[in-house]
């Protein structure tokens, strides 16, 4: 899958770039302990740092980044970035704008008292012909304070422009600095092509094989991982 990001020209040294996702996995993952002690089963038990597909879904695809650092105060944002003059007149000049609350009347996201931002992208995203942009809400990253909005963009047709990420800002007591860099969105491409899904009963030998692989999953870890996980590019 080949991916084009394209930039205005005066700002394609200053951009921070699109990253592969498992460039970019944050702090608290490398940081967590493999194992914790569980009051419920009375021994340590292990994490989810040694669960394959927790640690897989967040290192997938891409992620954009903010450009720039952005001060939250008081429910107030601000930024100081000096751009210089850029080629294509309708382009943003600022890492945010923001959506009016009612825009979201009648979904969960909906608070009159909460702003709904949007994060400006400086780049343009090319697909393949065929596929899609699936856009969401960094993986397993309930630390940030926002919530982006999942969305999908097909990107191998609509490239010309860069796409808009909106957001629920969720933590109202955030005060500080969002820094340049931090992941806004995370990205992947999807085919478009219509899944045909299929619905039966296990058969014998399907049956055979479920009990064997549970079983070899409870009596020891890391079956999958030496099993079946795909080896991943690095």
């Amino acid at each position: 899958m080949r991916i084009v990001f394209r930039c205005d020209p005066a700002l394609y040294d200053r951009l921070p770039r699109p990253r592969a996702a498992r460039g970019v996995l944050p702090d608290w993952l490398r940081n967590m302990p493999a194992a914790a002690f569980s009051e419920l089963h009375d021994q340590r038990i292990r994490t989810v740092k040694q669960c394959p597909p927790f640690i897989d879904a967040m290192a997938y695809g891409f992620v954009i980044p903010l450009p720039c650092d952005v001060t939250v105060r008081d429910g107030k944002f601000s930024w100081s970035w000096d751009l210089p003059p850029l080629a294509v007149e309708a382009h943003p000049r600022s890492p945010l704008s923001f959506h009016v609350s009612a825009q979201v009347s009648g979904t969960p996201f909906h608070d009159a008292g909460r702003a709904i931002i949007k994060f400006n992208s400086f780049w343009t995203i090319e697909l393949e012909k065929g596929y899609s942009l699936f856009a969401t809400h960094p993986v397993n990253r309930v630390d940030l304070p926002f919530r982006l909005l999942t969305g999908l963009v097909d990107s191998d047709r609509f490239n010309d422009v860069g796409i808009l990420f909106p957001a629920v800002w969720i933590d109202r007591s955030f005060n500080g600095v969002l820094p340049a860099g931090t992941p806004v969105a995370q990205c992947f491409p999807v085919t478009r092509d219509v899944a045909e899904l299929v619905v039966e009963p296990l058969s014998e030998e399907a049956r055979r094989r479920y009990d064997e692989t549970g079983g070899a999953l409870l009596s020891k870890p890391g079956v999958y991982r030496r099993r079946y996980r795909a080896r991943r590019s690095r």
